[in-house]
């Protein structure tokens, strides 16, 4: 029996570094039971909640992120709202400001902050209600569509995942907070490749295509203003299986790496 697919939104969060371009990347703890031991960006699955009418909003309005990334505006309105919430829960970074949308939050690194980051995870609390105790606006306009991925039908769980790239706001540090992760990096695209061909962090092919997609752009700024970088249509990979390990194979045909080595 084939799984349901659930909306998940995922964000790839981007700084300047003295190499050039950096993403924040967590590997995911072993015990998890999606993509377990995995290196990913911060994401997961759309909370019900994600869909609240009364989010303080900033940036161009649901309707127009339904245009782009392909969906209806709940569904749209559900998914930029999971990026945002999901982002502070897992890397401790907010997308938001002022409702006006004249500025970003500098800092959320407080204990008062750290509570309302736990009331999310725990889902004592939703995005619309933290947003609105600290009189803040989500900044929708600080996101950009990225990409957007399908697990596979053979997969036990499946998501149908929409990437966003967003700069790392100025004042605010990227953590491993979450505790779904037991390390966080941030690397140039190329570094975390080269990692991967010499086996020591293992991914999933989103992550993969998408890395070699963020190696194009020298820097943030270029990242942002050329995401999409190629047309946001849904990719599903068909999973393959060689003596040499599994491969993801593209619907043009391209392949994306060893993804899990068999047992010799």
């Amino acid at each position: 029996m084939t799984a349901a697919v659930r909306p998940a939104a995922t964000v790839l969060l981007l700084r300047d570094g003295g190499a050039g371009l950096e993403v924040h990347l967590l590997r995911r703890t072993r015990g998890m039971p999606f993509a377990g031991g995995m290196t990913a960006y911060p994401g997961g699955g759309v909370d019900p909640r994600d869909g609240d009418t009364d989010v303080a909003w900033a940036g161009p309005p649901p309707a127009q992120w339904a245009a782009a990334l392909g969906c209806d505006e709940r569904l749209a309105r559900e998914l930029v709202c999971a990026a945002v919430r999901e982002t502070f829960e897992e890397a401790g970074v907010l997308l938001a400001g002022s409702p006006e949308g004249a500025d970003v939050v500098p800092d959320v690194s407080g204990e008062d902050w750290e509570a309302q980051r736990q009331a999310l995870l725990t889902r004592e609390l939703s995005l619309a209600g933290l947003l609105a105790e600290r009189g803040l606006a989500l900044r929708a306009d600080l996101l950009r569509p990225f990409a957007h991925w399908i697990t596979p039908p053979q997969e036990s769980r499946r998501y149908d995942t929409r990437f966003f790239a967003a700069a790392l706001p100025a004042g605010q540090e990227a953590r491993d907070v979450s505790g779904e992760a037991d390390e966080a990096s941030w690397l140039t695209p190329q570094a975390a490749l080269a990692e991967l061909r010499a086996g020591t962090r293992p991914m999933l092919p989103p992550t993969i295509h998408t890395l070699g997609q963020l190696a194009a752009f020298p820097d943030v700024a270029a990242a942002l203003a050329g995401s999409p970088p190629e047309p946001l249509v849904p990719i599903m990979p068909e999973l393959r299986t060689t003596p040499e390990g599994r491969y993801a194979e593209l619907p043009d045909g391209t392949r994306i790496g060893l993804v899990v080595p068999l047992p010799s």
